[in-house]
């Protein structure tokens, strides 16, 4: 009796994820397990109505294929599904052995039970074990022959179709397992480049939110934090002049009033993370010169401010905040420490870039033992961003790196100081 070839003998599970478990082998298994049923059924049902066999032989390979079929069921099945490759798999073909070599014995036709027994070899064991136990499985029926028969010249038609079925069904079952392994090393390259991707994306996360809180911090310092000193230091002033100018004093706790006013305008607009207010329904222009004018207000020292932009010439609107913020800086920082009798602001352009300067007359300091900046944002021409600590000119530095800008301060003991903000066009 000749071997006949397995139908794609070896293939085991297709695809692996990267934790291990078989991805989608249960719904194909269920198609394997279709095929065994049908293939074992129709074997055993061809070879028990053999007529030529004795019955008694006939009724052996009943009870052994049945025995087959039970051991498969209760413990073969669930090995192949969930692709159990140890020791537990040579059990399961041992067990496969004691009753497949007796039904060979009983009927030489038992062998067609190689259609089965094949592929659920290389579904349990590793390629290199699956080959010796497919090699052994196919020589059960040679052997059986070569006793058999007095002529070996009879068993030479068998021997041949016997190892070129060996030799395809290792090819394919060889192949379907380098291809499960590859498909399992794709899915955990998979898996990791996932992994990566949830791992920048929650540190792009992260330095977003770092990001947004500093630029939080710029805004609160420049609206929140100098309002509210531009108040106290209108309602001190007012109290000094309580009981020598009495119209000096409302003068004062009406500038406080309004910085107030201003100042909740302010908040409500970070709120609603809108445009800062003082550029809502302004051009940038107007905004400095309201600026200006309540620094004058506030402190007595008279501030020129000269706009000189391109018409037609649009800033966006990053560009206008970084501005505005750096003048508000400036003129908190000459009102606090430079004792200045006049202040000036200038803001020009040119063809690819617009230049803010805000200088004053005070006390200057010594610019060399400042702290000076890095990167696009610090000094040019040997100059350094210099000035005290705090978040004040720190805080200008930053929101200009924003755009790409440079800051250059310039200060002498006793000779005032002057900051210089150059943005590019946007």
């Amino acid at each position: 009796m000749s071997v006949a070839v397995p139908p794609t003998a070896g293939v085991t599970a297709a695809e692996v994820t990267a934790s291990g478990v078989v991805d989608g082998w249960h719904g194909r298994f269920r198609l394997w397990d279709g095929y065994f049923a049908l293939a074992g059924a129709g074997i055993g049902l061809a070879v028990a109505a053999e007529g030529s066999r004795p019955l008694a032989n006939r009724i052996g390979f009943v009870v052994l294929f049945i025995a087959l079929a039970g051991w498969y069921l209760g413990f073969g099945r669930r090995l192949m599904r969930e692709s159990v490759e140890d020791w537990r798999g040579y059990l399961y073909l041992a067990g496969v052995a004691l009753l497949y070599v007796p039904a060979v014995l009983l009927t030489g036709s038992a062998s067609f039970l190689l259609f089965v027994l094949c592929p659920q070899v290389f579904m349990v064991l590793p390629a290199a074990p699956a080959v010796g136990a497919v090699v052994l499985l196919n020589s059960v029926h040679i052997i059986v022959l070569a006793v058999r028969l007095p002529d070996l010249k009879h068993v030479v038609a068998p021997l041949l179709i016997a190892l070129i079925t060996v030799f395809v069904v290792c090819v394919l079952g060889i192949w379907a397992q380098r291809t499960v392994t590859e498909s399992g090393r794709r899915a955990e390259l998979i898996a990791q480049l996932e992994r990566t991707r949830a791992d920048l994306a929650e540190m792009s996360h992260r330095a977003g939110i770092a990001a947004e809180r500093q630029r939080l911090a710029a805004d609160i310092h420049d609206t929140v934090a100098q309002g509210l000193s531009s108040v106290v230091m209108l309602i001190q002033a007012a109290e000094a002049d309580l009981d020598r100018d009495l119209g000096q004093a409302r003068r004062h706790l009406g500038l406080a009033r309004r910085t107030a006013r201003e100042n909740l305008v302010d908040v409500r607009t970070l709120v609603a993370a809108l445009t800062p207010a003082e550029l809502t329904g302004s051009p940038l222009e107007q905004a400095l010169h309201r600026l200006a004018e309540r620094f004058t207000q506030e402190t007595g020292v008279p501030v020129s401010c000269t706009v000189d932009v391109a018409a037609g010439r649009a800033l966006s609107t990053p560009t206008e905040v970084v501005l505005l913020r750096a003048a508000q800086e400036a003129l908190t920082n000459i009102r606090r420490h430079a004792d200045a009798t006049a202040v000036a602001v200038l803001l020009h352009s040119d063809d690819d870039r617009v230049t803010l300067e805000v200088g004053d007359d005070g006390g200057g300091f010594d610019a060399g033992t400042g702290t000076g900046g890095s990167g696009p944002a610090g000094g040019t021409d040997g100059q350094e961003l210099a000035g005290g600590g705090g978040y004040g000119l720190a805080g200008i530095r930053a929101r200009v790196e924003q755009v790409q800008g440079t800051v250059v301060v310039r200060s002498a003991p006793g000779a005032g100081t002057t900051i210089r903000v150059e943005v590019p066009y946007e």
